[in-house]
C-alpha cells in the first residue's frame, strides 16, 4: 500500500475514534487497524529515508555520496 493511502486510512481512523462514540470493541479494533497502519507509514518513511543521499565535496574538490544523517529524535 502506498504512504499516501495509508496515511489517510491512518488519519481516518483517528478521526472515527476521536468523534463517534463507539463500543470497546469496536475501539479495540480501530486501534489495532491504526497501529499497523502507523507502522508501515513508519517503515514507508525509513525507506524513503534510506534512498536519500547527500553530496559532498572532498578535499581534492570531488563530489561523492554520502548517506543522510539521522536527524536526533526526541525520547
Amino acid at each position: 500500500m502506498p504512504f499516501e493511502e495509508a496515511l489517510q486510512k491512518l488519519e481516518g481512523v483517528v478521526e472515527a475514534m476521536e468523534s463517534d462514540d463507539l463500543p470497546l470493541e469496536t475501539l479495540l479494533a480501530r486501534y489495532e487497524e491504526g497501529t499497523k497502519l502507523a507502522k508501515h507509514c513508519q517503515e514507508k518513511l525509513a525507506e524513503a529515508e534510506l534512498k536519500i543521499q547527500q553530496l559532498e565535496k572532498t578535499a581534492a574538490g570531488e563530489l561523492k555520496l554520502k548517506p543522510m544523517s539521522p536527524e536526533p529524535t526526541e525520547d
